[in-house]
């Protein structure tokens, strides 16, 4: 009778391989180390046994392998890390132009949306040799998501978007895990990953029923909510422009400068007190507990899409949060020096008078 018991899960995405090749290196290391310790303990509790005959002997130092037990283990331990830290700095820098696909976490299940407009609940389609990145937060507490075949896993937190990407690179359908206790009926938060040719792929995207892509059901709610009110291209808005602010430097009331990414727009409409873009005052209102977060997730899609305008001097009043990237050092400096002009020109010792420029008596 055949066993089919595998070792390790089927290798289905590009990174698969070299994770496995780092933990086979761990593990040989381990294996080694632990049997050469084992046999030598065994040998020298027989050589050197006590005996009536064997008289005790002064044993004196060896500088050679004193060298030779820290070099080796050093360059082993030095191996491990450099390997893992390039795995760990491919995972942490998903490639250019992926295909964006956005998760929310709940108890006890996985929603997915696709730039598209499809929604998953439980269940997400990919392609096969295309990166994937998949952007995730949670709606009540710290949920996992862990792909076992792809080797990922990801942290899902709440109030905070996180993100994972991999490439799929065999069709199949593939185990999703939540693997961090997230309540009663935690084991029961699973999944699957469908991963199709782009061909199947293109079909089932094609065969599903959306309302509309994801960046138009968030112009949608940027109407609805009366976004266009005050975020308008011209300038009396009371609120920055947002045309393609995504993605850079935005100058803040106390000359912060941040960036504008996902977790930013978010705080924007949850918190909008939190941070205020220089030039505007702290006149809007709080969304926490209007918009949803697959409203949220929409919205920043459809800010992510709006044409990006030609980059304006700082102090535009239509556009003052667009900040030119080579613009950054000079605006810190600046801060700087108005810091330093601040400052008084000439302490006054406590205890002492102050000069008398005039020469004349008080």
């Amino acid at each position: 009778m055949q066993l089919n018991f595998p070792i390790f899960p089927e290798q289905a995405s590009s990174m698969a391989g070299q994770v496995d090749a780092l933990y086979l290196f761990l593990v040989l290391i381990t294996t080694f180390f632990s049997l050469l310790i084992a046999i030598l303990i065994v040998f020298f509790a027989i050589k050197y046994r006590r005996t009536p005959e064997r008289q005790a002997e002064q044993i004196h130092g060896s500088t050679l392998l004193e060298i030779v037990w820290t070099v080796i283990p050093l360059g082993i331990s030095m191996v491990i890390f450099v390997w893992g830290a390039v795995i760990y700095y491919h995972m942490e820098r998903p490639p250019a132009n992926p295909l964006e696909i956005y998760g929310v976490g709940k108890q006890w299940m996985w929603k997915f949306q696709h730039p598209g407009g499809q929604r998953e609940i439980n269940t997400l389609h990919v392609p096969t040799g295309r990166d994937v990145k998949v952007t995730m937060i949670s709606q009540d507490v710290i949920h996992s998501f862990f792909v076992p075949a792809f080797r990922v896993k990801q942290d899902v937190l709440p109030n905070r978007y996180v993100f994972t990407w991999f490439k799929a690179t065999q069709p199949g359908t593939y185990h999703l895990f939540c693997s961090q206790y997230c309540g009663t009926k935690h084991s029961g938060m699973v999944g699957q990953i469908v991963v199709m040719t782009p061909e199947d792929y293109a079909n089932w995207l094609a065969s599903g029923k959306a309302e509309g892509s994801l960046a138009s059901l968030g112009e949608k709610a940027f109407q609805q909510y009366g976004c266009t009110t005050c975020h308008r291209p011209d300038s009396g808005a009371r609120g920055p422009n947002l045309e393609g602010v995504y993605g850079r430097p935005v100058r803040l009331t106390d000359n912060r400068v941040v960036l504008a990414d996902d977790n930013y727009i978010r705080e924007s409409i949850l918190e909008p007190n939190a941070k205020v873009v220089s030039g505007f005052q702290s006149i809007m209102p709080t969304f926490r507990g209007v918009v949803s977060e697959d409203e949220i997730i929409a919205i920043t899609e459809y800010i992510k899409h709006l044409a990006p305008q030609e980059a304006n001097p700082l102090n535009n009043r239509t556009t003052p949060t667009q900040i030119r990237d080579s613009e950054v050092p000079n605006i810190q400096k600046e801060n700087e020096r108005q810091q330093n002009q601040q400052q008084p020109a000439q302490q006054t010792p406590q205890g002492t008078r102050p000069a008398n420029p005039s020469g004349k008596k008080p």
